[in-house]
């Protein structure tokens, strides 16, 4: 029996597009993308209880990338408030932490985002919680201040970096950035520097012959190394 003539065009039609979709699909193959690091914090981090932090590391064919969500409570459900996401490299873990760096009773988020000079230099990205917004500030110049770390004696963050020499850099958190007001430079000489607002720099010390090159200290004035009560 002869077949209608429309019937041979949806034939030729449907030839058509099933060859279309196989096309599409080898020209954009499944993409395979695996959780390689999970963290969650539900009792420590913002409002104890009140706050939950989750941190994703996954890795594709060629990257990596982290995901950070960041949820309140409320009528016992958590509400997302934050979600960054971030390129990260596939060299160490995360090594989550969960710090106060601001002295509010109220606990922060780091994680490491990189290494430099030889794994000496930890860089990491640095979330401060604001009660106000009940949400998390990303510090988006945390990554310039390798090893930095609450400091108890000054209220602020200190950092250390690593290159050739060390430079000891004292922080106070602005906004969404920490500005630098003091830094001890150990290279040839031992010069200390304090900084106004602008950023301007006045020398208040050197001494000549340095050889304290990787020192880490708790204050600048007096000069007074982390090993030293």
């Amino acid at each position: 029996m002869k077949l209608p003539i429309y019937v041979y065009k949806y034939i030729v039609l449907l030839f058509t597009f099933l060859i279309a979709v196989c096309e599409i699909g080898a020209a954009f193959p499944q993409v395979d993308i695996q959780l390689k690091e999970f963290f969650v914090d539900s009792t420590t981090v913002g409002k104890k209880g009140m706050n939950k932090l989750q941190l994703s590391r996954y890795s594709m064919a060629d990257s990596n990338y982290v995901v950070i969500q960041f949820f309140s409570k409320r009528q016992n459900k958590w509400e997302l408030r934050n979600e960054f996401d971030f390129s990260k490299d596939d060299i160490i873990a995360c090594d989550t932490k969960i710090i106060d760096f601001n002295n509010d009773g109220l606990k922060d988020m780091t994680y490491i985002s990189a290494v430099a000079a030889r794994s000496a230099n930890e860089v990491r990205r640095l979330f401060i919680y604001n009660r106000i917004y009940d949400s998390l500030i990303y510090i988006k110049n945390s990554e310039d201040y390798p090893n930095m770390q609450y400091n108890k004696t000054l209220n602020c963050i200190d950092a250390m970096l690593f290159h050739g020499s060390s430079t000891n850099v004292f922080l106070r958190l602005h906004n969404d950035e920490l500005r630098e007001f003091a830094t001890i430079n150990a290279d040839n000489e031992l010069v200390v520097s304090e900084y106004d607002k602008d950023g301007n720099e006045t020398v208040i010390y050197r001494k000549k012959r340095n050889k304290a090159f990787y020192v880490r200290y708790k204050n600048y004035k007096p000069l007074t190394p982390y090993d030293q009560r």
